[in-house]
């Protein structure tokens, strides 16, 4: 499991997330209170609170890492494949889906941007932005294609048998469009789509 990389936290603090995260990746987000990782590092449930002001600060610590971490993969399929959204998504996909608990901490309730080292959110959007053009709307569409298509894979919503590597290339094509497509006609298009988008 990789250790915690926010030097902000004392040699202790790190040791605290590092059982914490071990818990939350062994029995899920519901399993990670005060009590257990007390109990997983052999010391009273208030000890903890020298190194951390609650349990929410447990989680942003993880939800730091969990960015930081699937930050690097995509930037790594970026310096392999610059400009592919597939790789990007096949990345995304494969940083999920080996950490389905945490990615679900970070992911299935709001954000502790307030928490977060700064520069961290924009460095994780980052790499599907530049492969989509600075287009910050289709990266965003692009983005919640790929967490749903991830999340749901993660609760097993799909079908056995369901081919996803065939469903998850047929959505990135979908939402697919290289940098020198001009802005105007895709919102041309998007009228065309819309037609009670007004003129």
């Amino acid at each position: 499991m990789p250790e915690a990389t926010d030097r902000r936290l004392t040699p202790r603090a790190t040791e605290i997330a590092a059982e914490a995260r071990t818990l939350l990746e062994a029995s899920g987000p519901d399993a990670l209170t005060m009590r257990a990782l007390a109990d997983r590092l052999g010391i009273k449930a208030p000890s903890l609170y020298k190194h951390f002001s609650d349990k929410y600060a447990v989680e942003a610590e993880l939800v730091t890492q969990m960015l930081t971490e699937s930050a690097e993969a995509c930037e790594e399929a970026e310096r392999a494949f610059p400009g592919s959204l597939a790789a990007l998504t096949d990345a995304y996909r494969a940083y999920a889906l080996a950490h389905p608990h945490l990615y679900r901490l970070a992911t299935e309730r709001p954000l502790p941007r307030h928490a977060l080292p700064e520069g961290l959110e924009d460095r994780a959007a980052a790499p599907l932005v530049r492969a989509c053009g600075g287009d910050i709307d289709l990266a965003r569409a692009t983005w919640a294609f790929a967490h749903g298509m991830v999340i749901l894979e993660i609760h097993g919503r799909f079908p056995g048998g369901a081919d996803l590597g065939a469903a998850w290339r047929t959505g990135v094509r979908a939402v697919e469009v290289t940098p020198s497509t001009p802005r105007q006609d895709l919102e041309t298009a998007d009228l065309v789509r819309d037609p009670r988008r007004p003129g």
